[in-house]
């Protein structure tokens, strides 16, 4: 068990980059988890890590080692899985990524929905706007508002929205509403940061896509508090639909430029496909994807 024990450890030392990182996972002191792979490396007679004070990286026999050690990890868990399935509940840790608006507007009643079903499931949320890469192990699940997809991972589309521009009432009486791309430049702009489109603003004027990229004022990477700092006549946002939909029906935003809107983006559940695949997540997804058909999405 010590063993198993320390090859876990190693498997989230090349995972997570750090034994700092691995430690806080485990809640382990850093000793501890520089323990665990002396003990390992003096098992197998070989140095699997090589380590500076900056970075941890594999040695060629690491490589090699990971590789197995990883399928037996995953082979462990697959027998976990598959052996507590057989008493027919649903049950475990599902570790999920979100972007910030969706996740934080969307997902809790549609969390609550599912646990109504599946009380056995503990769902833990992490709330961000960058990409995760899966095979790292830190989430089961990543939802993503996205064009374009990565290979070798599974997708299944759960809703869709669009990029909007939007802007108070208030503002647009003060400065005028522009009427087109171009006439964004003499306005006051909120930018919406940490996005797959990064420092543009993204259009298309009939002929194809238009990239504007704006002298922003105020920037955030929260949908919700550029929505309201538009609101309050700061300036012009743009940003998803599903972010600004309460403002516009509450007569705070008004949408503009709707001529030059891009076509609708996508929103998908992504896990890694493997042999098997636990029902913990077939579950969740199968239910997000009716939740959101319902909700219209």
């Amino acid at each position: 068990m010590d063993k198993l024990n320390n090859i876990q450890v190693f498997c989230r030392i090349v995972e997570l980059g750090t034994f700092a990182a691995v430690a806080r996972e485990m809640n382990l002191s850093a000793m501890m988890i520089s323990k665990y792979m002396a003990q390992l490396e003096e098992s197998l007679g070989v140095t699997l890590l090589n380590r500076t004070t900056r970075q941890v990286s594999l040695t060629e026999a690491g490589e090699v080692y990971y590789f197995r050690s990883k399928q037996l990890m995953d082979d462990f868990s697959e027998l976990d899985e598959t052996t507590s399935q057989l008493g027919r509940q649903v049950k475990g840790l599902l570790k999920i990524s979100a972007p910030i608006d969706f996740g934080g507007l969307y997902m809790i009643p549609a969390i609550d929905a599912y646990q109504q079903e599946h009380p056995e499931v503990k769902i833990l949320m992490t709330l961000h706007n960058s990409a995760v890469d899966l095979s790292k192990g830190s989430f089961d699940l990543s939802l993503l508002v996205t064009d374009s997809l990565d290979l070798g991972i599974v997708a299944r589309k759960i809703a869709k929205t669009r990029l909007g521009t939007y802007a108070s009432p208030a503002y647009l009486a003060k400065h005028g509403k522009p009427q087109n791309i171009d006439a964004l430049n003499g306005h006051r702009c909120l930018h919406y940061i940490d996005t797959p489109h990064k420092e543009y603003w993204l259009f298309n004027d009939g002929q194809g896509e238009v990239k504007f990229k704006p002298n922003w004022q105020f920037a955030a990477n929260n949908g919700r508090a550029l929505c309201q700092a538009a609101a309050l006549g700061m300036g012009i946002t743009q940003t998803p639909e599903i972010s600004a939909a309460n403002y516009v029906a509450a007569g705070q935003l008004t949408e503009i430029l709707q001529e030059f809107c891009m076509p609708p983006l996508e929103i998908y559940a992504t896990y890694l496909q493997r042999r098997f695949i636990p029902a913990k997540l077939t579950t969740f997804v199968d239910f997000m994807v009716k939740y959101f058909d319902k909700m219209g999405g």
